[in-house]
């Protein structure tokens, strides 16, 4: 297992640090001078105080779901007004497990174009809505796919000039058990991936046989993993195809990459 190496040593601009798992806090002892905070849940958002202490060391963006309750731009948008100031956006649709039915049920393109028009300097998610995403302007927030390389290159060569930020959970380690702990159920529910598994299957280090194939490929397909040298690597030729911003996901948590 490989240790002591950073985010920033691999080339990542930005750490994407999920609430419900790690203290958003320790992300000021983070070397990465941007953070990103999804969004799981009304219960998992992190307080005024916090998000303000962390925005005095970092460029802190916080995800906003445009569908939720508090988030709404067409309906209850009360959380904005808990935001302080300095703290950017990320407008997202919003994933449905972190929805009620009835938010699930709103229509998302007017609500992401009245969001885009009051937020300043806004990164848009574009999973499973990219045309929109495009249509709405501000910086493209894009998952890291098997086509990545393909499609920053094609968006580049017709033309777009817009500022492009990828995501992708990261796991700077060389043990696949390691690697497959912390991503291999991630990769496992990309539709490609799904499709390609046994059913039932294990989909952590315990799989085998066919699964395991499957996974070791796939998490190289839709996460930045393996020995530093080879992550950055990977993260100069998605520069090269045209990403701008890399986030990173620790999957293993803040630890390992302080």
């Amino acid at each position: 297992m490989l240790t002591g190496v950073t985010l920033d040593d691999v080339g990542i601009d930005a750490a994407a640090l999920k609430p419900a798992e790690v203290d958003v806090a320790e992300a000021g002892r983070l070397d990465v001078s941007t953070v990103t905070i999804d969004y799981e849940g009304a219960g998992h958002l992190p307080d005024r105080s916090t998000l303000a202490a962390l925005a005095d060391q970092k460029r802190v963006r916080l995800t906003t779901p445009v569908r939720a309750d508090g988030f709404d731009p067409l309906g209850d948008d009360s959380a904005l007004a808990t935001l302080p100031d300095g703290v950017g956006r990320v407008l997202v649709a919003g994933h449905d497990a972190y929805l009620t039915s009835d938010e699930a049920e709103r229509a998302i393109v007017p609500r992401l174009e009245a969001a885009a028009a009051t937020a300043t300097d806004p990164w848009v998610g574009t999973e499973g809505i990219e045309r929109v995403a495009l249509a709405i302007g501000g910086t493209q927030f894009e998952l890291l796919s098997r086509s990545t390389g393909r499609d920053l290159r094609a968006l580049r060569t017709a033309g777009f000039e817009g500022e492009i930020a990828l995501y992708a959970p990261t796991v700077l380690t060389d043990d696949e058990s390691e690697i497959l702990d912390a991503v291999g159920d991630y990769a496992a529910r990309r539709g490609p991936v799904r499709a390609a598994l046994p059913d039932g299957a294990a989909t952590d280090a315990t799989a085998s046989g066919r699964a395991r194939d499957v996974l070791t490929q796939a998490v190289r397909d839709y996460a930045l993993v393996g020995e530093p040298e080879t992550v950055a690597e990977r993260i100069a030729q998605l520069r090269a195809a045209g990403a701008d911003t890399i986030v990173g996901y620790p999957a293993r948590g803040i630890e390992p990459v302080r």
